[in-house]
């Protein structure tokens, strides 16, 4: 089972290869649906990486994938830009969880 990325950057998508995930870069929203489409029909596929900027861009499609298939796990990272707050989101929930303040 592998990871693979789906990003709108090149540093995302360097810096995602140095940990040896594969994935492309893609800006427009047929080219991403394409390419998830594409992902989500490998089955040695276990999670796919998208940057935040192209979940917003497919969304519909992504909620779908998340409501009715089991697999594979669709996970948002955090762009450069970083407009969500998902890193503090994450931090409330391992702290809500296990009960320490990162």
């Amino acid at each position: 089972m592998q990871f693979y990325l789906i990003s709108d950057n090149i540093d995302t998508q360097m810096g995602m290869r140095l940990a040896g995930i594969d994935g492309v870069v893609v800006h427009e929203p047929d080219e991403v649906e394409r390419e998830l489409e594409k992902a989500l029909e490998n089955k040695n596929v276990a999670v796919i990486l998208m940057t935040e900027k192209l979940m917003k861009l497919c969304s519909k499609l992504v909620y779908d994938v998340k409501l009715n298939r089991k697999s594979p796990l669709i996970v948002e990272i955090p762009d450069r830009h970083a407009t969500s707050q998902i890193t503090s989101s994450i931090d409330k929930y391992v702290s809500d969880a296990i009960g320490l303040k990162l």
